[in-house]
């Protein structure tokens, strides 16, 4: 039977490279078996069918056809949410745009450049496409009040040092995200991804009815953390459910996901330009995000982590998480301060419109996007600590360029800056799940979310200061790179290379 889906339809010539490709099992993408061989030479058809891979439903035929061969790969790839980005890159790689290599061994493969180091199954891929789909939800929500409070601060009469202190107490409400972190070790990661699913959303949207910045603040204070509550609970999810050799590469995928949400917090901007106050139609468009709530309740599955857990909850590891607390608090203290004074910046002394700052958030991050890619793929493949030790100080740099020059080296600066930096993200962020057992990992995660926070709110608060005081953001931002310094000295002292290594190996606890 031909199953449902889609068709790709190459003819080959007939020799003897081609037949070695076309007539063998392929161990790529997708691994196959050969189900059916009739008549190998004249015009019998073989049939292969998957035996390991991503696809719903997958079936290729090969056959004679005139002189030569005829490939006829009949295909379902379900990625909810994202398959629109696939789509294409699969349809063209099944059409063998690039003939593949062979591989001994049931799921390494010799993948796509895009895609991951480790085959895939159809499992994987559906939870990947849903948590993706659940970052750009968490992501929206945890980039809402960064854009849009140099807006509503204008509306209500509030200054650099009030948006630098309402930042601060935004972020301290993580506090209300930790019972999240503990109820996930001891319920399951799926029901409460499901609840604050829909609870951050909801509660974020109550800010378009704020009447006071305090107001509006408090309502932030409470669904941002559940926003970012969200967020880490999908590292944990993807860290237990992907192969070893992929974690960074999933890492990356989900941050290309929240740059998508982010992406359409920046693209609701010009919202803020239509009158006063009407800042408030950004928070109303968190609404759209429901419906990503309702197919996480539905289709996401309990992690088989968790399932096969120890009963007695492990200990904490105090060292490993004091070592990755320090570097959270410090890659904060930059990072928040400059990703939350940007639109203050760009608003107040290059004298940007909504819409113009946008164009700008758009051009230099969007595109930056592609190092997340790469930058998970080489921490895969080649390992994370090399790759923190280059690219996190130099985007450091490149990012304290872009507050302190004009027009196109500010553009350009920014852009490297990003693109260096996303590079960094997956290395850096995949430790938090990686370093620690089943039973605690939930609990871990929200941990690091608020030592981060606390490095952000201090550099939040210091920045606030100075730039009431007499300092340029460009000299405020050249201080705080300073604590990226102690990033790059504690990973290259302290942190132990976890790539290719499964999460059993790296915490024994978890081994029956």
């Amino acid at each position: 039977m031909v199953p449902a889906g889609r068709t790709v339809i190459r003819d080959w010539p007939d020799t003897s490279t081609t037949n070695a490709v076309l007539l063998r099992p392929r161990h790529d993408l997708v691994a196959e078996d050969l189900v059916a061989e009739l008549a190998r030479s004249g015009t019998g058809t073989q049939v292969f069918e998957q035996r390991h891979g991503p696809f719903q439903q997958y079936r290729r035929e090969v056959s004679r056809h005139g002189s030569g061969w005829r490939e006829t790969t009949h295909y379902r790839l379900l990625i909810p949410w994202m398959g629109w980005v696939f789509a294409l890159p699969v349809r063209w790689y099944l059409g063998r745009g690039r003939a593949p290599r062979r591989h001994a061994g049931p799921a390494r493969s010799s993948n796509p450049w895009w895609a991951p180091p480790d085959r895939l199954d159809e499992r994987q891929t559906l939870v990947l496409g849903l948590l993706a789909a659940a970052s750009m939800s968490s992501a929206f929500i945890n980039t809402v009040f960064t854009q849009t409070v140099a807006f509503a601060a204008d509306d209500f009469g509030v200054g650099s040092s009030g948006i630098g202190v309402a930042g601060s107490v935004v972020r301290a409400g993580i506090v209300l995200a930790l019972p999240a972190a503990v109820l996930a070790d001891r319920i399951g990661r799926k029901r409460v991804i499901t609840i604050v699913a829909w609870a951050a959303p909801l509660a974020t949207a109550v800010g378009a009815f704020a009447p006071s910045f305090a107001l509006l603040v408090a309502t932030q204070t409470i669904g941002r953390p559940l926003g970012l509550a969200l967020g880490f609970l999908i590292a944990v999810v993807a860290a237990e459910e992907v192969p070893r050799s992929s974690r960074a590469y999933a890492v990356s995928l989900l941050a290309m996901a929240s740059g998508l949400g982010a992406g359409v917090a920046v693209l609701a901007l010009p919202l803020a330009d239509l009158a006063q106050g009407s800042w408030r139609f950004i928070f109303l468009v968190t609404l759209v995000w429901l419906p990503v709530a309702v197919d996480i309740a539905r289709r996401l599955p309990e992690t088989t982590r968790f399932q096969l857990r120890p009963t007695e909850p492990p200990r904490l590891d105090r060292r490993r998480f004091a070592v990755l607390a320090i570097v959270a608090v410090a890659t904060n203290t930059f990072v928040s301060p400059a990703s939350f004074f940007q639109n203050a910046y760009l608003l107040d002394v290059r004298e940007y419109s909504g819409a113009s700052i946008a164009v700008f958030t758009l051009a230099t991050a969007t595109p930056a996007g592609l190092g997340l890619l790469l930058g998970g793929k080489l921490a895969d493949l080649r390992g994370r600590r090399r790759l923190l030790a280059v690219a996190l100080p130099l985007s450091t740099a490149f990012i304290v360029v872009s507050y302190s020059v004009p027009g196109a080296p500010m553009w350009a600066s920014a852009f490297v800056g990003g693109f260096l930096g996303s590079m960094a993200y997956p290395a850096l962020a995949v430790y938090r799940a990686e370093l620690f057992p089943t039973g605690n990992r939930g609990r871990v995660a929200g941990l690091l979310t608020a030592s981060a926070l606390l490095g952000g709110i201090g550099g939040l608060l210091l920045a606030g200061v100075l730039l009431d005081g007499t300092w340029s953001y460009g000299q405020v931002m050249g201080l705080l790179a300073l604590a990226q310094v102690v990033v790059v000295i504690v990973v290259l002292a302290a942190y132990p290379e976890t790539a290719h290594r499964s999460l059993e190996d790296l915490n024994p606890s978890d081994t029956r």
